[in-house]
């Protein structure tokens, strides 16, 4: 793979614009990433609007390209989701492009005095291991500690797929449908006491009460599910009917997931995560799914397991990067 551009760069020539719509989609797509796919009919629904889609330009060769999405049409821009750089470039030309794309698209697409929506990407696994893609991933990366973010996580994404075997239930719990979103939340908020996930653990840092937390990721993420709510359990014992815990099988956007499981402080250490999981798994296998996706940190190590034991298989990696503060610094 080249290690710097076929023909001189004029950083004076670099046009940087947000996509003048639909119709440049093909534009945007001269640079790859394996959400690509997803990117019309994001466009169609209005997770993404072109306003979102920027471009840095050398005459006709793109250099670099971002984007963010939301998950329902007209909300403000939830997630930055896209940040590709040429492989064309140098990592010295990589790194000085990608800081201008990205802080001049930002100070257009965030609002002034906002905190910048988290950074996510899909990795290969074996990312580090390759020396092309390591390199245009820490030129990523390099751009955005460079604006003033820091790593937050970096995850497992892991997938369930059809004619996998499900554990039969071993009659150690009972389960029923979440009733309401107190139900739910009430039961989220001691999960997030102790929780080891990193998001949590940035909402609990971040002055949020458990409680707050729970409802704010009940409001801007389960409450937006159109799959059915009677897919959702809760986990509890025979005898007395008290809840053990808790999974969150869904559609998103895109795929059926395993959206949230838990185990309440009180039960945990008798391997009822299992149990809790394979209730979930049989809820969307029971509807022919294609697949089931779900994810969790890679330093979550009981959870991993347990993923694997219910014949989960870890296919890529995922890495978020979180600004603390609000406001943008400037190219």
């Amino acid at each position: 793979m080249p290690t710097s551009s076929p023909t001189a760069f004029d950083p004076n020539q670099l046009v940087i614009r947000p996509l003048a719509g639909p119709g440049e989609l093909d534009l945007f797509l001269r640079l790859a990433y394996s959400l690509d796919h997803e990117l019309a009919d994001d466009l169609a629904t209005g997770r993404r609007v072109p306003e979102w889609m920027w471009v840095a330009l050398d005459g006709d060769r793109l250099l670099g390209r971002i984007a963010w999405w939301t998950n329902a049409a007209g909300g403000e821009p939830q997630a930055l989701d896209f940040f590709d750089l040429s492989p064309e470039l140098s990592p010295e030309e990589r790194a000085a492009i990608g800081l201008r794309l990205l802080e001049t698209a930002t100070a257009a697409v965030v609002p002034a005095g906002t905190r910048r929506p988290e950074f996510g990407r899909f990795l290969p696994a074996d990312w580090r291991e390759v020396p092309e893609t390591r390199s245009l991933l820490e030129s990523v990366f390099g751009a955005l500690v460079a604006s003033g973010a820091r790593p937050l996580v970096e995850r497992l994404r892991l997938e369930w797929r059809p004619g996998t075997p499900v554990p039969e239930p071993k009659g150690r719990l009972e389960f029923r449908p979440v009733r309401d979103r107190e139900d739910l939340v009430a039961l989220m908020t001691p999960v997030m006491e102790g929780t080891l996930d990193a998001h949590g653990q940035a909402d609990l840092a971040s002055g949020l009460s458990a409680r707050e937390a729970a409802e704010q990721h009940y409001d801007e993420e389960f409450a937006h599910y159109s799959s059915p709510r009677e897919w959702w359990r809760v986990a509890q014992l025979p005898e007395t009917g008290e809840p053990v815990g808790f999974v969150v099988p869904a559609r998103n956007n895109y795929h059926h997931t395993i959206a949230y499981i838990g185990v309440l402080p009180a039960h945990r250490g008798h391997g009822y995560i299992d149990d809790i999981l394979a209730e979930g798994t049989r809820v969307l296998a029971a509807v022919d799914v294609p697949r089931i996706r779900a994810a969790t940190d890679l330093g979550n190590v009981p959870m991993a397991a347990a993923f694997a034991r219910a014949g989960y298989d870890a296919f890529e990696h995922a890495i978020n990067y979180v600004w603390d503060a609000p406001g943008v610094a400037g190219p």
